[in-house]
């Protein structure tokens, strides 16, 4: 296949080593056109480089890749999704195609699986490590439009969230998406509101329940 033609890749890890290294496996067959650390900056590039592939991790800074990757497909549909992570949560995988994964392959697989893996995706199948199936409990579904708690909040108000519940303090929060204090102020307090919650032990034991930060 020639360079023009080879398949293009976004990689987002939050571990720089992990992203270099999935860089350098995957250039032979691909074209790695960027790699990102966090799900604001991987929203970012997709939009910006329209993949056809975009590889990501769950669990990432600032946006996770679950609702990174959902709302790149909103904006980018013929995008193809491919977590890799080390995340076995029966849960966490049905919701990842739930959000519009085309795969979902463990950091503990061969280099083969994984190559194997984007070019089923890009052949429009699905792609689950074999070791993995025996773990759900139901058949894949892809998106359902599902309504859940999460939905009552705004793009913005998941984004304050997972950085509150990082532990990011309000001006920390406000620099990092470049809002006034008074702003994230004004979103956390619509989300406790929303949500019915009372304290910040609160907003945490949310954020963790509902998948958007992970222990």
């Amino acid at each position: 296949m020639s360079e023009a033609n080879r398949p293009r890749i976004l990689i987002a890890d939050d571990h720089a080593l992990i992203a270099e290294a999935f860089k350098r496996l995957l250039a032979t067959d691909f074209d790695v056109i960027a790699t990102v650390h966090n799900g604001r900056s991987l929203i970012q590039a997709a939009v910006t480089l329209k993949p056809e592939v975009i590889l990501t991790d769950i669990s990432m800074p600032q946006l996770n890749g679950l609702h990174a990757a959902e709302r790149i497909k909103r904006i980018l549909p013929a995008a193809k999704v491919l977590y890799v992570t080390v995340n076995q949560d029966p849960d966490i995988i049905a919701k990842a195609f739930r959000y519009g994964a085309s795969g979902y392959v463990l950091k503990t697989s061969g280099a083969s699986e994984l190559v194997t893996a984007i070019r089923c995706i890009l052949q429009g199948e699905r792609y689950l490590t074999p070791a993995l199936a025996t773990t759900l409990t139901e058949p894949l579904a892809g998106p359902d439009g599902t309504a859940s708690s999460r939905y009552r909040l705004t793009d913005r108000q998941i984004e304050v969230l997972q950085l509150l519940a990082e532990g990011r303090s309000m001006k920390e929060a406000a620099a990092a998406l470049n809002l006034t204090t008074r702003t994230v102020a004004f979103h956390k307090y619509r989300i406790m509101d929303t949500l019915s919650l009372d304290s910040d032990a609160e907003v945490v034991r949310y954020a963790m329940r509902e998948h958007i930060v992970f222990a």
